[in-house]
């Protein structure tokens, strides 16, 4: 089996047996592998952290445990209508600010139409208008019914809804971890625990020793996802660490400024949200990056490419969590027996340049 820390780390997933046939999770489980692993391989897609030995290991244990590889296939002898929804609790298309839906219908379109499925976008299903909370009952109706099953995005969402959702035994998939109260959802998310461990090792092994977090003040789930990361890398490395979830400007900047007077040598910033803020005010207290603190940004976001670049931290795997989300809904749809499953892909690393070895002792 693959150690828990580190790359090896990649990918985390859970199922809950419902029938007999074959799935992804049993040819995982005779591989020693991860069920992401799995999914990459038997869906022809390359990858160079799957060699050409564990690639031919999971062909082979498919093949004898008897896995069938076209879900599609599945769901139209089911009398299905090859119709997939797409649900969004935030605007789809944004003017401003981030765009993280971009990369991911791209990977939801790519994986669609490579399973000869239609896709249906959902943007005006609001009981009250333009600029209304989206709802997925408005009107009391599921409008989302229409659909062979649906792919949920989006923050803000209504839980008790997405509750009912599952408790009516519609086929959905949503894209980020979501914790429900009273009902256990699929799921299919980075894993931002891993990555944000990787990060941090790479400050221990430089020399950092005290840090410094930025968080949200309202954290959800892939922020303590994160935040996970962080604990784990606290302890596992010996490092301390202070962590501010301020939303004020003003404090930031006092908190920063006093954090690295005490020896703080690097800054985890949380969300790439908050990444040009952070910079902003190091660049105010007239500091240098990283010869005088070294920051990484847990994530990435749609600003120029050269910026983003720049900034030490990882990258999301925006278009993998797409299709596998299109993957994993048509499994649903066509095996209605089947519990809910939840899936964790590996983030890839970036190194960067706000990275460094600590500054001499001040």
């Amino acid at each position: 089996m693959m150690p828990r820390s580190g790359r090896a780390a990649m990918a985390q997933s859970k199922s809950q047996p419902g029938a007999s046939r074959t799935r992804q999770a049993d040819v995982a489980k005779a591989a020693g592998v991860s069920q992401a692993t799995v999914s990459m391989v038997l869906s022809g897609r390359k990858s160079t952290r799957i060699s050409e030995e564990t690639r031919q290991r999971i062909l082979g244990l498919s093949g004898s445990l008897g896995y069938s590889a076209n879900p599609a296939a599945r769901s139209l002898a089911g009398g299905k209508n090859r119709i997939l929804g797409v649900f969004t609790y935030e605007p789809t298309f944004p003017i401003a600010g981030l765009d993280q839906y971009y990369p991911f219908l791209l990977g939801i379109e790519s994986e669609a139409e490579r399973l000869q499925q239609n896709l249906l976008l959902f943007t005006s299903a609001s009981s009250g208008g333009a600029g209304s909370p989206r709802s997925i009952y408005a009107g009391s109706v599921n409008q989302l019914g229409i659909a062979d099953g649906s792919i949920l995005l989006g923050r803000g969402e209504d839980r008790d809804e997405v509750a009912r959702l599952s408790k009516e035994g519609y086929p959905f998939v949503y894209i980020g971890r979501r914790e429900i109260k009273n009902a256990r959802i699929s799921w299919v998310t980075a894993d931002y625990e891993s990555a944000t461990y990787e990060v941090m090792t790479r400050l221990a092994e430089l020399g950092h020793r005290k840090l410094f977090y930025v968080g949200v003040p309202v954290p959800e789930e892939p922020n303590l996802d994160r935040f996970a990361g962080w604990q784990r890398a606290l302890d596992d490395h010996g490092m301390t660490g202070s962590v501010d979830r301020s939303a004020d400007g003003a404090d930031l900047e006092a908190e920063l400024g006093a954090q690295i007077n005490a020896g703080a040598t690097a800054i985890i910033v949380e969300t790439p949200e908050n990444g040009a803020r952070v910079f902003r005010v190091i660049k105010k207290l007239g500091l240098d990056v990283p010869g005088e603190v070294s920051v990484a940004v847990l994530g990435d976001m749609a600003i120029p490419r050269g910026r983003k670049q720049s900034w030490s931290g990882f990258d999301m795997p925006f278009g993998d969590i797409g299709a596998e989300a299109v993957r994993l809904l048509v499994e649903l749809i066509s095996d209605r027996t089947a519990g809910p499953r939840t899936l964790k892909l590996p983030c890839t690393a970036r190194p960067g340049r706000t990275i460094g070895r600590p500054p001499a002792r001040r």
